[in-house]
Protein backbone atom coordinates (compact mmCIF):
# COMPACT_ATOMS: atom_id res chain seq x y z
CA UNK A 1 0.00 0.00 0.00
CA UNK A 2 1.31 3.29 -1.20
CA UNK A 3 1.18 6.43 0.94
CA UNK A 4 -1.69 7.91 -0.56
CA UNK A 5 -3.72 4.66 -0.14
CA UNK A 6 -2.58 4.26 3.25
CA UNK A 7 -4.24 7.93 4.30
CA UNK A 8 -7.27 7.49 2.04
CA UNK A 9 -7.95 4.33 3.63
CA UNK A 10 -7.67 6.11 7.29
CA UNK A 11 -9.51 9.32 6.04
CA UNK A 12 -12.47 6.85 4.63
CA UNK A 13 -12.37 5.31 8.43
CA UNK A 14 -12.33 8.88 10.23
CA UNK A 15 -15.12 9.77 7.82
CA UNK A 16 -17.47 6.69 8.46
CA UNK A 17 -16.95 7.02 12.52
CA UNK A 18 -18.23 10.88 12.35
CA UNK A 19 -22.15 10.96 13.03
CA UNK A 20 -21.92 14.62 12.93
CA UNK A 21 -19.26 16.21 11.23
CA UNK A 22 -18.65 20.08 11.38
CA UNK A 23 -15.91 20.48 9.15
CA UNK A 24 -17.06 17.81 6.58
CA UNK A 25 -16.59 20.20 3.66
CA UNK A 26 -13.43 21.88 4.77
CA UNK A 27 -11.96 18.05 5.64
CA UNK A 28 -12.88 17.06 2.66
CA UNK A 29 -11.41 19.73 0.07
CA UNK A 30 -7.96 19.14 2.10
CA UNK A 31 -8.03 15.70 1.22
CA UNK A 32 -8.73 16.39 -1.68
CA UNK A 33 -5.70 19.31 -1.89
CA UNK A 34 -3.80 16.31 -0.42
CA UNK A 35 -4.27 13.52 -3.08
CA UNK A 36 -3.12 16.27 -5.49
CA UNK A 37 0.23 17.41 -3.93
CA UNK A 38 1.67 14.23 -1.81
CA UNK A 39 4.51 14.28 -0.02
CA UNK A 40 6.61 17.07 -0.53
CA UNK A 41 9.69 15.49 -2.45
CA UNK A 42 12.94 17.97 -3.42
CA UNK A 43 11.58 18.69 -6.46
CA UNK A 44 9.28 21.20 -4.57
CA UNK A 45 11.09 24.20 -4.27
CA UNK A 46 10.09 25.16 -1.25
CA UNK A 47 11.17 21.50 0.63
CA UNK A 48 14.13 21.43 -1.83
CA UNK A 49 16.58 21.02 0.96
CA UNK A 50 14.31 18.92 3.63
CA UNK A 51 13.53 15.14 2.60
CA UNK A 52 10.89 14.22 4.62
CA UNK A 53 10.01 11.01 2.78
CA UNK A 54 11.13 8.72 4.58
CA UNK A 55 8.80 9.95 7.40
CA UNK A 56 5.51 8.88 5.76
CA UNK A 57 7.46 5.06 4.89
CA UNK A 58 6.86 3.76 8.35
CA UNK A 59 3.38 1.78 10.10
CA UNK A 60 1.88 4.84 12.53
CA UNK A 61 -0.03 3.35 15.51
CA UNK A 62 -3.76 5.23 14.14
CA UNK A 63 -4.83 8.53 13.45
CA UNK A 64 -7.60 8.14 16.27
CA UNK A 65 -7.93 9.28 19.33
CA UNK A 66 -5.70 7.03 22.03
CA UNK A 67 -6.26 6.06 25.73
CA UNK A 68 -4.16 8.71 27.62
CA UNK A 69 -1.66 6.87 29.13
CA UNK A 70 -0.14 6.94 32.51
CA UNK A 71 3.03 7.83 31.09
CA UNK A 72 1.91 10.99 29.51
CA UNK A 73 0.82 12.04 33.09
CA UNK A 74 3.87 11.51 34.45
CA UNK A 75 5.85 12.89 31.28
CA UNK A 76 4.04 16.08 31.67
CA UNK A 77 4.93 16.32 35.70
CA UNK A 78 8.70 16.47 34.36
CA UNK A 79 8.43 18.63 31.39
CA UNK A 80 6.57 21.56 32.62
CA UNK A 81 8.23 24.85 32.22
CA UNK A 82 9.29 26.91 34.33
CA UNK A 83 6.38 29.63 36.31
CA UNK A 84 4.19 27.07 35.01
CA UNK A 85 2.26 27.56 38.79
CA UNK A 86 1.06 30.67 37.65
CA UNK A 87 0.10 29.61 33.93
CA UNK A 88 -2.70 28.31 31.78
CA UNK A 89 -1.49 25.20 31.13
CA UNK A 90 -2.83 23.59 27.39
CA UNK A 91 -2.23 20.29 27.11
CA UNK A 92 -2.14 18.29 24.03
CA UNK A 93 -1.46 14.10 24.16
CA UNK A 94 -0.75 12.23 20.24
CA UNK A 95 -2.26 15.31 18.96
CA UNK A 96 -5.65 16.08 20.57
CA UNK A 97 -6.12 18.39 23.24
CA UNK A 98 -6.49 16.66 26.81
CA UNK A 99 -8.86 18.43 28.80
CA UNK A 100 -8.20 16.80 32.28
CA UNK A 101 -4.81 17.50 32.22
CA UNK A 102 -4.92 20.60 31.51
CA UNK A 103 -5.20 24.24 33.79
CA UNK A 104 -7.72 27.29 33.36
CA UNK A 105 -6.28 30.04 35.50
CA UNK A 106 -7.33 33.36 33.41
CA UNK A 107 -11.11 34.14 33.90
CA UNK A 108 -10.46 36.52 30.44
CA UNK A 109 -9.14 33.06 28.42
CA UNK A 110 -12.07 30.94 26.35
CA UNK A 111 -11.19 27.53 25.89
CA UNK A 112 -13.20 25.43 23.74
CA UNK A 113 -12.51 22.43 21.39
CA UNK A 114 -12.95 23.71 17.63
CA UNK A 115 -16.35 21.43 17.49
CA UNK A 116 -17.72 23.38 20.61
CA UNK A 117 -16.54 27.12 18.54
CA UNK A 118 -17.64 26.13 15.16
CA UNK A 119 -21.68 26.24 16.65
CA UNK A 120 -21.38 28.34 19.33
CA UNK A 121 -23.44 31.47 18.47
CA UNK A 122 -20.26 34.36 19.31
CA UNK A 123 -17.89 32.10 17.69
CA UNK A 124 -19.49 30.11 15.04
CA UNK A 125 -18.67 33.00 12.09
CA UNK A 126 -14.93 33.77 13.08
CA UNK A 127 -14.05 30.03 12.94
CA UNK A 128 -15.83 29.73 9.56
CA UNK A 129 -13.74 31.98 8.24
CA UNK A 130 -10.47 32.00 9.62
CA UNK A 131 -10.16 28.37 9.71
CA UNK A 132 -7.93 26.84 7.01
CA UNK A 133 -5.98 30.24 6.41
CA UNK A 134 -2.56 28.97 6.47
CA UNK A 135 -3.70 26.80 3.01
CA UNK A 136 -3.40 30.02 1.35
CA UNK A 137 0.49 30.05 1.96
CA UNK A 138 1.30 26.70 2.06
CA UNK A 139 0.46 25.00 -0.92
CA UNK A 140 1.63 21.38 0.63
CA UNK A 141 0.39 18.25 1.14
CA UNK A 142 1.58 18.57 4.91
CA UNK A 143 -0.23 21.40 5.58
CA UNK A 144 -3.38 19.76 3.84
CA UNK A 145 -3.02 16.67 5.83
CA UNK A 146 -3.39 18.57 9.08
CA UNK A 147 -6.86 19.82 8.29
CA UNK A 148 -7.88 16.88 6.91
CA UNK A 149 -7.63 14.67 9.84
CA UNK A 150 -8.41 17.66 12.04
CA UNK A 151 -9.79 16.37 15.23
CA UNK A 152 -9.59 17.04 18.81
CA UNK A 153 -8.49 21.11 17.99
CA UNK A 154 -8.70 23.82 20.57
CA UNK A 155 -10.26 27.12 20.04
CA UNK A 156 -8.53 29.82 22.11
CA UNK A 157 -10.24 33.76 22.87
CA UNK A 158 -8.68 36.00 24.68
CA UNK A 159 -11.78 38.79 25.36
CA UNK A 160 -12.04 42.09 24.33
CA UNK A 161 -9.63 44.82 26.71
CA UNK A 162 -8.10 42.28 28.76
CA UNK A 163 -3.81 41.89 29.45
CA UNK A 164 -4.18 38.11 30.08
CA UNK A 165 -2.12 37.86 33.39
CA UNK A 166 -1.02 34.31 33.09
CA UNK A 167 1.16 33.20 30.52
CA UNK A 168 -0.35 30.40 27.94
CA UNK A 169 2.05 27.21 28.20
CA UNK A 170 1.53 24.92 25.40
CA UNK A 171 2.52 21.09 25.59
CA UNK A 172 2.80 18.71 22.81
CA UNK A 173 3.49 15.26 24.50
CA UNK A 174 3.84 12.02 22.10
CA UNK A 175 3.74 8.57 23.22
CA UNK A 176 5.95 6.42 21.45
CA UNK A 177 6.10 3.91 24.02
CA UNK A 178 4.03 1.36 22.36
CA UNK A 179 4.91 1.90 18.51
CA UNK A 180 5.37 5.07 16.03
CA UNK A 181 3.19 7.71 16.33
CA UNK A 182 1.96 10.42 14.36
CA UNK A 183 0.22 13.46 15.80
CA UNK A 184 -1.65 16.26 13.81
CA UNK A 185 -2.30 19.10 16.50
CA UNK A 186 -4.38 21.70 15.63
CA UNK A 187 -5.76 25.12 17.12
CA UNK A 188 -6.91 28.19 16.27
CA UNK A 189 -6.93 31.54 18.36
CA UNK A 190 -8.44 35.38 18.55
CA UNK A 191 -6.64 37.87 20.15
CA UNK A 192 -9.38 40.26 20.33
CA UNK A 193 -8.93 44.05 19.85
CA UNK A 194 -7.01 45.80 22.31
CA UNK A 195 -5.71 42.50 24.84
CA UNK A 196 -2.19 41.17 25.66
CA UNK A 197 -0.87 37.69 25.86
CA UNK A 198 2.13 35.63 26.51
CA UNK A 199 2.40 31.75 25.64
CA UNK A 200 5.22 29.83 25.29
CA UNK A 201 5.09 26.27 23.42
CA UNK A 202 7.06 23.02 23.70
CA UNK A 203 7.23 19.54 22.58
CA UNK A 204 8.26 16.06 24.17
CA UNK A 205 8.40 12.57 23.14
CA UNK A 206 7.77 9.75 25.67
CA UNK A 207 9.02 6.07 24.28
CA UNK A 208 12.05 4.45 21.90
CA UNK A 209 9.97 4.46 18.75
CA UNK A 210 9.94 7.32 16.22
CA UNK A 211 7.24 10.21 16.49
CA UNK A 212 6.04 12.45 14.02
CA UNK A 213 4.32 15.73 14.61
CA UNK A 214 2.42 17.78 11.59
CA UNK A 215 0.69 20.67 13.67
CA UNK A 216 -0.84 23.64 12.38
CA UNK A 217 -2.01 27.17 14.76
CA UNK A 218 -4.00 29.71 13.22
CA UNK A 219 -3.59 33.25 15.27
CA UNK A 220 -6.11 35.97 14.52
CA UNK A 221 -4.96 39.36 16.29
CA UNK A 222 -6.96 42.82 15.89
CA UNK A 223 -6.96 46.36 16.54
CA UNK A 224 -4.25 47.22 19.18
CA UNK A 225 -3.50 43.76 20.49
CA UNK A 226 -0.29 42.83 21.34
CA UNK A 227 1.43 38.81 20.88
CA UNK A 228 4.23 37.23 22.67
CA UNK A 229 4.94 34.17 21.46
CA UNK A 230 8.10 31.50 22.04
CA UNK A 231 8.54 28.02 20.63
CA UNK A 232 10.91 25.41 22.60
CA UNK A 233 11.97 22.64 20.75
CA UNK A 234 14.32 20.17 22.63
CA UNK A 235 13.00 16.99 21.85
CA UNK A 236 14.52 13.70 21.09
CA UNK A 237 16.59 11.93 18.22
CA UNK A 238 13.64 9.75 17.44
CA UNK A 239 11.58 12.64 17.06
CA UNK A 240 10.40 14.77 13.92
CA UNK A 241 8.09 17.63 13.61
CA UNK A 242 6.87 19.97 10.92
CA UNK A 243 5.28 23.16 13.06
CA UNK A 244 3.16 25.60 11.25
CA UNK A 245 2.32 28.99 13.04
CA UNK A 246 0.08 31.15 11.12
CA UNK A 247 0.03 34.78 11.92
CA UNK A 248 -2.83 37.29 11.09
CA UNK A 249 -2.69 41.08 12.02
CA UNK A 250 -6.09 42.06 10.93
CA UNK A 251 -5.83 45.28 12.85
CA UNK A 252 -3.11 47.90 13.85
CA UNK A 253 -0.90 45.07 16.67
CA UNK A 254 2.30 43.82 18.01
CA UNK A 255 3.84 40.67 17.59
CA UNK A 256 7.03 39.83 19.26
CA UNK A 257 8.37 36.33 18.15
CA UNK A 258 11.25 34.33 19.35
CA UNK A 259 11.59 30.08 17.94
CA UNK A 260 14.62 28.08 19.75
CA UNK A 261 15.22 24.66 18.43
CA UNK A 262 18.02 22.55 20.61
CA UNK A 263 17.19 19.05 19.04
CA UNK A 264 14.77 16.67 16.99
CA UNK A 265 15.22 14.61 13.92
CA UNK A 266 13.88 16.40 10.98
CA UNK A 267 12.79 19.41 12.40
CA UNK A 268 10.69 22.47 9.96
CA UNK A 269 9.14 25.18 11.09
CA UNK A 270 7.06 27.26 9.16
CA UNK A 271 5.99 31.01 10.79
CA UNK A 272 3.89 33.16 8.71
CA UNK A 273 3.41 36.79 9.45
CA UNK A 274 0.26 38.34 7.22
CA UNK A 275 0.25 42.24 7.80
CA UNK A 276 -3.48 42.94 6.90
CA UNK A 277 -3.98 46.21 8.35
CA UNK A 278 -1.68 49.35 8.25
CA UNK A 279 0.82 50.60 10.82
CA UNK A 280 1.24 46.92 12.34
CA UNK A 281 4.37 45.68 13.87
CA UNK A 282 6.84 42.23 14.07
CA UNK A 283 9.59 40.98 15.24
CA UNK A 284 11.04 37.29 14.31
CA UNK A 285 14.32 36.13 16.34
CA UNK A 286 15.13 32.42 16.30
CA UNK A 287 17.86 30.33 17.40
CA UNK A 288 18.83 26.91 16.35
CA UNK A 289 22.03 24.67 17.99
CA UNK A 290 21.92 21.26 16.39
CA UNK A 291 24.28 18.65 16.47
CA UNK A 292 24.47 14.78 15.86
CA UNK A 293 22.20 14.03 12.60
CA UNK A 294 19.68 16.43 13.30
CA UNK A 295 18.02 18.42 10.38
CA UNK A 296 16.57 21.94 10.97
CA UNK A 297 14.19 23.92 8.71
CA UNK A 298 13.39 27.33 9.46
CA UNK A 299 10.60 28.73 6.82
CA UNK A 300 9.19 32.33 7.48
CA UNK A 301 6.97 34.57 5.38
CA UNK A 302 6.45 38.26 6.48
CA UNK A 303 3.21 39.50 3.69
CA UNK A 304 3.56 43.36 3.88
CA UNK A 305 -0.39 43.69 2.31
CA UNK A 306 -1.08 47.33 3.70
CA UNK A 307 1.48 50.43 4.12
CA UNK A 308 3.25 52.08 7.06
CA UNK A 309 4.19 48.42 8.83
CA UNK A 310 7.43 47.40 10.48
CA UNK A 311 9.08 43.94 10.65
CA UNK A 312 12.68 43.01 12.03
CA UNK A 313 13.86 38.76 11.36
CA UNK A 314 17.12 38.14 12.67
CA UNK A 315 17.58 34.01 12.71
CA UNK A 316 20.99 32.65 14.13
CA UNK A 317 22.10 28.93 13.39
CA UNK A 318 24.90 26.92 15.45
CA UNK A 319 25.87 23.86 13.72
CA UNK A 320 28.09 21.03 14.86
CA UNK A 321 28.88 17.39 14.09
CA UNK A 322 26.91 16.23 11.01
CA UNK A 323 23.74 18.42 11.41
CA UNK A 324 22.14 20.05 8.90
CA UNK A 325 20.35 23.80 9.09
CA UNK A 326 18.14 25.69 6.56
CA UNK A 327 17.05 29.43 6.56
CA UNK A 328 14.20 30.06 3.90
CA UNK A 329 13.18 33.68 4.72
CA UNK A 330 10.46 35.58 2.39
CA UNK A 331 9.45 39.10 2.40
CA UNK A 332 6.33 40.58 0.30
CA UNK A 333 5.50 44.01 -0.34
CA UNK A 334 2.26 44.11 -2.08
CA UNK A 335 1.66 46.50 -4.64
CA UNK A 336 -0.59 49.08 -2.13
CA UNK A 337 2.18 48.33 0.74
CA UNK A 338 4.13 51.38 0.28
CA UNK A 339 6.34 52.89 3.34
CA UNK A 340 6.79 49.50 4.45
CA UNK A 341 10.14 49.09 6.43
CA UNK A 342 11.02 45.04 6.24
CA UNK A 343 14.63 43.87 7.05
CA UNK A 344 15.60 39.97 7.64
CA UNK A 345 19.48 38.53 8.54
CA UNK A 346 19.94 34.85 8.87
CA UNK A 347 23.72 34.15 10.58
CA UNK A 348 25.62 30.65 10.73
CA UNK A 349 28.34 29.58 12.72
CA UNK A 350 29.47 25.67 11.54
CA UNK A 351 31.48 24.14 14.35
CA UNK A 352 32.48 21.21 12.43
CA UNK A 353 33.48 20.10 9.08
CA UNK A 354 30.80 17.71 8.35
CA UNK A 355 27.92 20.11 9.49
CA UNK A 356 26.32 22.40 6.63
CA UNK A 357 24.13 25.03 6.18
CA UNK A 358 21.82 26.46 3.48
CA UNK A 359 20.26 29.65 3.62
CA UNK A 360 18.20 31.32 1.14
CA UNK A 361 16.47 35.51 2.27
CA UNK A 362 14.08 36.71 -0.13
CA UNK A 363 12.62 39.71 -1.12
CA UNK A 364 9.47 40.27 -3.42
CA UNK A 365 8.42 44.16 -3.94
CA UNK A 366 5.93 45.36 -6.16
CA UNK A 367 5.58 49.24 -4.49
CA UNK A 368 8.40 51.70 -4.82
CA UNK A 369 8.42 53.62 -1.94
CA UNK A 370 9.77 51.06 0.69
CA UNK A 371 12.84 50.62 2.57
CA UNK A 372 13.92 46.82 2.78
CA UNK A 373 17.24 44.94 3.30
CA UNK A 374 18.34 40.96 3.88
CA UNK A 375 21.33 39.39 4.38
CA UNK A 376 22.81 36.07 5.46
CA UNK A 377 26.28 34.91 6.19
CA UNK A 378 28.07 31.35 7.20
CA UNK A 379 31.49 30.83 8.72
CA UNK A 380 33.23 29.86 11.76
CA UNK A 381 34.24 30.95 15.13
CA UNK A 382 36.53 33.79 14.76
CA UNK A 383 39.96 32.88 14.95
CA UNK A 384 41.37 36.10 16.15
CA UNK A 385 38.99 36.28 18.91
CA UNK A 386 39.70 32.44 19.90
CA UNK A 387 43.71 33.21 19.81
CA UNK A 388 43.10 36.48 21.82
CA UNK A 389 41.17 34.61 24.43
CA UNK A 390 43.71 31.48 24.78
CA UNK A 391 46.45 34.07 24.81
CA UNK A 392 44.81 34.90 28.59
CA UNK A 393 45.03 31.48 29.90
CA UNK A 394 41.14 30.84 28.59
CA UNK A 395 41.54 26.82 27.28
CA UNK A 396 40.59 26.32 23.91
CA UNK A 397 37.31 24.19 24.85
CA UNK A 398 36.26 27.35 27.14
CA UNK A 399 37.24 29.65 24.68
CA UNK A 400 34.88 28.22 22.32
CA UNK A 401 32.23 27.78 24.57
CA UNK A 402 32.30 32.09 25.59
CA UNK A 403 31.98 32.50 21.41
CA UNK A 404 29.27 30.82 20.61
CA UNK A 405 27.45 32.00 23.97
CA UNK A 406 27.89 35.61 22.76
CA UNK A 407 26.69 34.52 19.23
CA UNK A 408 23.06 33.23 20.62
CA UNK A 409 23.11 36.20 23.28
CA UNK A 410 21.28 38.41 20.49
CA UNK A 411 18.45 36.22 20.44
CA UNK A 412 18.04 34.90 23.69
CA UNK A 413 17.99 38.77 25.17
CA UNK A 414 14.68 39.22 23.45
CA UNK A 415 13.28 36.39 25.29
CA UNK A 416 10.71 38.74 27.34
CA UNK A 417 9.27 36.15 29.85
CA UNK A 418 11.76 35.47 32.50
CA UNK A 419 10.87 32.27 33.73
CA UNK A 420 11.51 30.84 29.97
CA UNK A 421 14.09 32.96 29.27
CA UNK A 422 16.08 31.61 32.59
CA UNK A 423 15.05 28.28 31.49
CA UNK A 424 16.79 28.57 27.97
CA UNK A 425 19.74 29.76 29.30
CA UNK A 426 20.04 27.24 31.78
CA UNK A 427 19.30 24.75 28.51
CA UNK A 428 22.25 26.24 26.11
CA UNK A 429 24.78 26.36 29.49
CA UNK A 430 24.11 22.98 29.83
CA UNK A 431 25.00 22.19 26.06
CA UNK A 432 28.06 23.96 26.33
CA UNK A 433 29.19 22.01 29.21
CA UNK A 434 28.86 18.82 27.13
CA UNK A 435 31.11 19.66 24.90
CA UNK A 436 28.69 20.08 22.34
CA UNK A 437 30.79 22.58 20.66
Amino acid sequence: MNNLEYYKERFDRLKSAKTVDRFADIRQNAFNDFSKTGIPTSKNEEWKYTRIGNIFNKEYRSLIPDVVSAAAEEALSSVRLPGYEQANELVFVNGFFNQPLSTIRSSDLVILSLEEAAVADEYREFVKKNLGHSHHYLKDGINALNTAFMQGGLFIHVKKGYAVEHPVYIYNISDAGAGNIFCQPRSLMHVAENSQLQMAETYVTIGGSDSFTNQVMEVVIEKDAVVEYYKIQNDAANASLVSTTHFRQTGKSYIHTVTISLNGGIVRNNLNIIMESERSEAHLYGLYFHGGTSHIDNHTIVDNVKPNCFSNELYKGILNEDSTGVFNGKIYVRQDAQKTNAYQSNKNILLSDNASVNTKPQLEIFADDVKCSHGCTVGQLDEEAMFYLQSRGISESTARSLLVRAFAEDILEHIKLDPIHKYIEKLIVKRLKKGTT
